[in-house]
């Protein structure tokens, strides 16, 4: 339905009707231009974004939410005609905010920060120069753009968690015993394990994106959008879960012969379909079809409007602002690269080199250089130590990335327990991470932490945070990892005990070749 100006309501076009034609042409052309800038201003992000939807099913929708959201635009254009445009001057220091956002996801290396910073240019460009009054009419399609972000990854790992958590719960409360261990489950005719696929974050996610546009284009109420818009959240998650205890039930009761290949993703996609298809047609039963009455626009003399002219100057602004962020991050880039190859100072500690430790491996981006050595503990025990070590960190490289984990899904080892904690190592308190890993030979305590712009933290976040501020401060981006592992058997405390003993005897070494190789 397209919206027009009601009886009686002057028509107010966007360029004034008296303004010269070519100061008009050249304002549409400039208004258009500086909407179109930042495709070309930060088209590697763009291209980030593409290749994402291109490698990954979840975020396939990406190609999709530029036209929708142009769509709507469409549909209300009328509004164009209405209201006159009139340039906002304080939407640079916005714009700015934004700019600074993408740059400090470029200095970290964090491409969904700086994805978000340049999909929101777009609104706020258009904020800019339309006007609150103007742009406000375009809110959802502008903001729809959102959308676009190839976002989600950060919650798989809890909602593997949780769906395994539900479809233990529910087997056994089905009266089927169940042996867990972390994400994977044994039942007496079988073994499952909740992986990525298993998570729902498609499910969610698509959920999520074509509940916020039913609600806009059904509703007209925000409380009923709002209610539609959780419900669209929920209802995935829950779904997801029955769809597992389903498949799982499936399988057990056709003795493993069903559910457990490629009817497996179908039986998924066929439930999903139809929850999705219920919760829209109970949703309809609460639509409201009439649009309400458009409030009058006062009629302005053309005096008063702002001519098309205007648009100019503040067009060629928010390019000026939206390319400053990319040709300082340039700069930035050149001053920071270091063309040194990476080589690891040589390293001499206190423990014998000793053999015979798990054939266990991390799976992380390829590092500039890589350390793997085996060491005896006085008490007989071999710790690994590892190092992996990283300059000149890009989206392929990155020492920080969700891609790295300790283990591979399919690998022999996986992680079944994880926790922080902080121990006393060479005079400092160290955070680390730990992790229980299951695999043949029993389970390995691993300890580990991330060495970043000279400093150790257990948090990406923090990490990610030390690197910006490091490049920011031209100091490069240098980076590593090092993890100590250690056989657990069935005692985690003599475990730790083992390790904390190599921390306090090699650490101040490992440390110093860390340092050196930075220098080099």
């Amino acid at each position: 339905m397209f919206l027009t100006p009601p009886p009686g309501v002057a028509q107010t076009p966007l360029a004034n009707a008296n303004a010269p034609a070519p100061w008009a042409a050249a304002s549409v052309i400039a208004l258009a231009l500086a909407l179109l800038a930042p495709f070309l201003l930060y088209s590697g992000t763009v291209a980030s974004m593409v290749a994402t939807w291109n490698s990954s099913e979840t975020f396939a929708h990406g190609y999709v939410i530029l036209p929708i959201s142009l769509a709507l635009i469409w549909r209300e254009r009328a509004w164009f005609s209405r209201l006159p445009a009139r340039p906002w001057w304080p939407g640079l220091v916005l714009m700015a905010g934004a700019g600074a956002g993408w740059l400090a996801g470029r200095m970290g290396e964090v491409q969904v920060v700086m994805q978000y910073a340049f999909v929101s240019l777009l609104p706020l460009a258009a904020l800019t120069l339309l006007g609150p009054r103007l742009a406000s009419k375009f809110t959802f399609p502008l903001l729809f753009l959102l959308f676009a972000v190839p976002f989600g990854e950060v919650f798989v790992a809890p909602l593997i968690n949780y769906t395994a958590d539900f479809t233990v719960w529910a087997v056994q409360a089905t009266g089927i015993p169940v042996l867990r261990n972390g994400t994977r489950f044994e039942l007496p005719t079988g073994t499952w394990s909740v992986v990525e696929a298993c998570s729902g974050i498609r499910y969610l996610i698509s959920s999520i994106t074509l509940g916020c546009l039913y609600a806009y284009l059904t509703y007209r109420s925000n409380t009923r959008r709002a209610v539609f818009i959780g419900l669209s959240i929920v209802v995935p998650i829950v779904a997801n879960w029955l769809r597992a205890y389903g498949i799982v039930m499936i399988g057990h009761t056709s003795g493993m012969e069903l559910a457990t290949g490629v009817d497996h993703l179908v039986y998924g996609w066929l439930f999903f379909g139809i929850v999705m298809f219920i919760m829209f047609w109970i949703g309809s039963y609460w639509r409201e079809d009439d649009q309400p009455a458009p409030a009058k626009v006062a009629d302005t003399p053309a005096a008063a409007h702002v001519p098309m002219k205007s648009l100019v100057p503040v067009a060629v602004a928010v390019v000026a602002v939206a390319a400053a962020w990319p040709a300082f991050a340039a700069y930035n880039e050149r001053a920071n690269h270091n063309p040194q190859p990476v080589v690891l100072a040589a390293l001499d500690l206190a423990w014998p080199a000793a053999a015979g430790f798990p054939d266990w491996q991390l799976d992380y981006m390829e590092p500039d250089a890589r350390l793997a050595r085996t060491y005896a503990a006085p008490e007989g025990r071999p710790v690994q130590l590892q190092l992996l070590y990283y300059r000149n960190q890009d989206k392929q490289k990155a020492l920080i990335s969700s891609i790295n984990r300790l283990t591979r899904e399919k690998d022999a080892f996986h992680v079944v327990g994880s926790g922080m904690r902080n121990e006393e190592a060479g005079g400092r308190t160290l955070p680390l991470r730990e992790a229980v890993l299951s695999g043949p030979g029993g389970p390995l305590l691993v300890w580990h932490v991330l060495w970043i712009d000279g400093q150790y933290t257990a948090s990406n976040v923090v990490g990610k945070l030390r690197q910006a501020a490091g490049k920011l401060k031209f100091r490069g981006d240098d980076g590593a990892l090092v993890t100590i592992a250690v056989p657990a058997t069935n005692d985690k405390d003599a475990a730790r005990a083992v390790l904390r003993a190599f921390l306090a005897e090699n650490f101040a070494a490992v440390d110093a070749v860390l340092v050196q190789t930075r220098q080099k």
